[in-house]
């Protein structure tokens, strides 16, 4: 038995050292690719082409009855992607922070471990910093499934002249953390504002919900505070324990399981075509109280059968009583087809990105 599990081994480490030598031999033309995108001024980070890379890849292993699952080659490919993209040029990474927040792993899952992150307190901060020049993408919530839109998000990308080129969507599972001996003994609970709207259902089972819950700005700090307060507890992610190394009492509290939040990454270039797209718009009329205005244009829409995944109203800063609509839809704004339905109305709207559909 031995002896079958030494030459396993022995076969294990050629394929390591061949690896190996793939690998660099993959980075070796990276660094070619690099080169020429220094001298065209192009972007790295493409994640159409990522995306065209990953589908090619699940093709090959379900035709070779590969042992892989998709989360597995994501796993696996996703971090080459992060290695690639810093030997063709080292590109800082914006987030909402503090580090062990859902923005972070968010921005992890897409640029990798070793990649250069700048963690910053306000939705507000991380879109000037991409603005400046002192990161290269910014990454922010958008939405959650349960409690709707961020609004600080929203009044950012009205301002802005970044685009969006990429959205993420993840399950969000909450823990209840603490290092008090007792629940009956907390005194206090941080989170954030919609974890506690997330999670009432457990609050008010394990009669917490009249103990002070206190909001901070992420659940990151939540833990962070609680790991410093015996008398608390905190409502976090199992990351933000582990980094704050604070014992979970209870995971998954959250009211359903279905909870999601979805989220953006900001930059200063427009993703390239491809297929799967998704626009955002922002549209605002000038004579928004003329009988029918917002029918007419989302009439052409659903005349040229355009789906569309959302369209939400928020009141406008420079018009008092007046409302401007963010608007998704499926397809590529730069369409032909989507062109004729939007050139109308060009001085109206303003686009906020096309990129990806996130499956």
């Amino acid at each position: 038995m031995e002896k079958d599990l030494n030459k396993i081994r022995e076969d294990i480490d050629s394929l390591d050292n061949q690896l190996l030598e793939l690998f660099n031999k993959r980075m070796r033309l990276v660094q070619k690719v690099g080169k020429i995108k220094h001298k065209e001024k192009s972007a790295i980070y493409r994640p159409e082409r990522e995306r065209d890379i990953l589908e090619r890849l699940y093709k090959i292993n379900s035709e070779t009855e590969g042992v892989l699952r998709k989360d597995g080659i994501d796993a696996l490919y996703l971090e080459i992607f992060s290695v690639a993209r810093n030997l063709e040029r080292s590109e800082k990474i914006a987030y909402l922070g503090p580090e062990g927040s859902f923005t972070h792993l968010v921005a992890e899952s897409r640029f990798g471990a070793i990649s250069d992150y700048l963690s910053l307190n306000a939705i507000q901060d991380v879109v000037q910093a991409v603005e400046n020049s002192q990161a290269k993408f910014g990454v922010i919530p958008i939405e959650n499934s349960g409690n709707g839109v961020v609004g600080e998000t929203f009044d950012m990308l009205e301002k802005t002249k970044l685009k969006i080129i990429a959205e993420v969507y993840i399950s969000v599972h909450h823990s209840f953390v603490s290092s008090c001996s007792d629940i009956k003994n907390i005194k206090r609970i941080y989170s954030k504002d919609i974890a506690f709207k997330q999670c009432d259902k457990f609050l008010k089972a394990y009669n917490l919900n009249s103990v002070d819950l206190i909001p901070v700005e992420s659940t990151a700090k939540a833990a962070y505070l609680s790991s410093n307060d015996p008398d608390s507890g905190a409502i976090c992610s199992s990351i933000a324990s582990k980094l704050y190394n604070i014992p979970i009492l209870f995971q998954n509290i959250e009211d359903s399981d279905k909870n999601k939040t979805r989220f953006i990454i900001l930059s200063d270039f427009e993703m390239g075509k491809a297929k799967n797209s998704k626009t955002s718009i922002i549209v605002k009329f000038d004579d928004e109280d003329e009988a029918g205005v917002l029918y007419n244009f989302l009439k052409g829409f659903r005349d040229n059968q355009i789906s569309m995944s959302r369209i939400q109203s928020r009141p406008t800063r420079d018009r008092q009583f007046k409302y401007s609509f963010f608007i998704d839809f499926k397809g590529d704004i730069r369409d032909d087809k989507i062109q004729k339905i939007v050139q109308p109305y060009k001085n109206n709207i303003t686009w906020l990105g096309t990129y990806l559909e996130d499956s």
